[in-house]
């Protein structure tokens, strides 16, 4: 599903935030990335989202090399993957719907399907009692939960999480990541970048390690 063959990513400024990276994710898997701060976790995730391009070796996703597609195939590509922030992005002007609808409005979903849609998405994050209310009013968790609805709620192959518990405690933590399993038990191949150990090796997940931009752990 996602393949890394000799990536590396090299900077206008000559920081080389990748080195040589290769690396195969199966579909329907779900892998840790890891790391430290400056590791490449981050410049890893925009390369399989097509934010940036490798400078060299290649990177597939579902069997397409995303560099030779041009651009016009980067919204079809980016329909096929689903993204978490550690600060979930969301408008704090509009409605816990309205923000969750937002892809599939993007997408030109018919009101009906947007709809059903993102009631789904709300129901499998435990919120939709919360629909018609402002994200501000939420806990942190809570609002990254109606993150993780936006990032579904198109029913992609991929999702992707950078740190996506980086600021909640444990127990908000742990339910985050309770969420990520389910969604991978449904099909849906999951990577999910954390410096938190403590709370990922005790998952039976795989762990791809980086360290100064190269693979140092998890190959396969």
């Amino acid at each position: 599903m996602i393949q890394f063959d000799n990536v590396t990513k090299r900077y206008d400024t000559g920081h080389e935030a990748l080195k040589r990276v290769s690396f195969h994710i199966k579909a329907n898997e779900m892998v840790f990335l890891t790391g430290h701060s400056g590791a490449g976790k981050s410049t890893l995730l925009k390369l399989i989202m097509m934010m940036e391009q490798p400078s060299d070796g290649q990177v597939l996703v579902d069997g397409f090399d995303l560099g030779a597609q041009s651009r016009k195939h980067i919204p079809f590509h980016r329909r096929q993957i689903g993204v978490v922030f550690q600060n979930h992005q969301l408008l704090f002007d509009r409605s816990v719907f309205e923000n969750v609808a937002l892809p599939l409005q993007i997408a030109g979903y018919t009101p009906r399907e947007i709809g059903r849609r993102v009631r789904a998405a709300l129901d499998k994050v435990g919120l939709l009692e919360k629909e018609k209310h402002n994200p501000i009013t939420l806990s942190g968790g809570q609002q990254q939960r109606v993150g993780i609805a936006r990032a579904v709620v198109h029913k992609p192959k991929i999702l992707l999480a950078d740190e996506p518990t980086g600021n909640l405690d444990p127990e908000l933590s742990s339910e985050i990541m309770y969420l990520f399993e389910q969604f991978n038990r449904v099909g849906v191949t999951v990577l999910l970048a954390s410096h938190d150990l403590s709370l990922i090796t005790g998952m039976k997940h795989r762990m791809l390690t980086l360290s100064d931009g190269a693979v140092v752990g998890g190959f396969d």
